[in-house]
């Protein structure tokens, strides 16, 4: 139950330290008894409150406990989250090829037992995302733009809107205007819907759009929108790169 509280209601809240507290106390719970089922949700749980936290390389290992445990048992939904979040925290590593694998790793079991469309469709929007970094160019936005248009979890509305903002950036130069919109939405979902979390994300890729334009004081305005979200979070790591990344300006 802690650690279901940890991810569930903590991480999406955005409420880091909360999160990375509460996962840990199930962590040791879950290892103090031995059992499997707890295991796979500590550790997937334990990887969420650390990705939200910013600690990336905890987030990987524990996220890779989350699957071995999840797979002794056939735990296919806990299997399917610590996969999709694998794939989050491969993007933001740089990751990309080993970021698609994960997505299409989540995609392929929701599809297969045709669960949870909402989540597929953000999947794959990211696994979009990751395919354009990696420089694949052949992505169909009618496709995406549908995606968006057929999400019933709030939840997800603002992270769907900000992937596609991130693709539009990163696909070429010819998109920019169409990505400062898709921005500009997800952070009015966001918002709207309380993720703060999600918030800080959306003011630093934000950022990122106008450091493309060479307007240094947007890029600092939007960076400091970032930091004071993700230090109100308690998004140790995030801050901690987002204000290196103030500083080099």
């Amino acid at each position: 139950m802690k650690s279901c509280i940890g991810m569930t209601v903590y991480c999406n809240q955005g409420k880091a330290d909360l999160a990375y507290q509460t996962s840990h106390e199930g962590l040791k719970l879950a290892e103090e008894s031995g059992d499997t089922f707890s295991k796979a949700e500590a550790y997937t749980s334990c990887g969420f409150s650390s990705f939200v936290k910013g600690f990336l390389d905890k987030a990987e290992d524990y996220l890779m406990r989350g699957i071995v445990s999840s797979e002794k048992i056939n735990y296919s939904t806990m299997n399917m989250l610590a996969s999709f979040l694998l794939g989050l925290t491969c993007f933001e590593q740089g990751e990309y090829p080993r970021s698609q694998y994960y997505y299409n790793k989540f995609i392929s079991a929701c599809e297969q037992r045709k669960i949870f469309p909402s989540w597929i469709n953000l999947g794959k929007i990211a696994l979009a995302g990751a395919k354009a970094m990696n420089n694949e160019k052949t992505l169909s936005f009618d496709v995406l733009y549908e995606y968006v248009e057929r999400n019933k979890v709030k939840y997800f509305e603002g992270h769907m809107k900000r992937g596609i903002g991130e693709i539009l950036l990163n696909i070429d130069d010819q998109h920019i205007s169409e990505s400062e919109h898709w921005i500009e939405k997800a952070i009015e979902a966001d918002k709207r819907n309380q993720m703060m979390f999600h918030l800080g994300k959306d003011y630093a890729v934000y950022a990122e759009l106008f450091k493309r334009k060479g307007d240094r004081l947007k890029v600092q305005e939007n960076l400091g929108k970032a930091i004071e979200i993700l230090k109100e979070c308690g998004a140790d790591g995030w801050v901690e790169k987002y204000e290196k990344e103030l500083s080099s300006l």
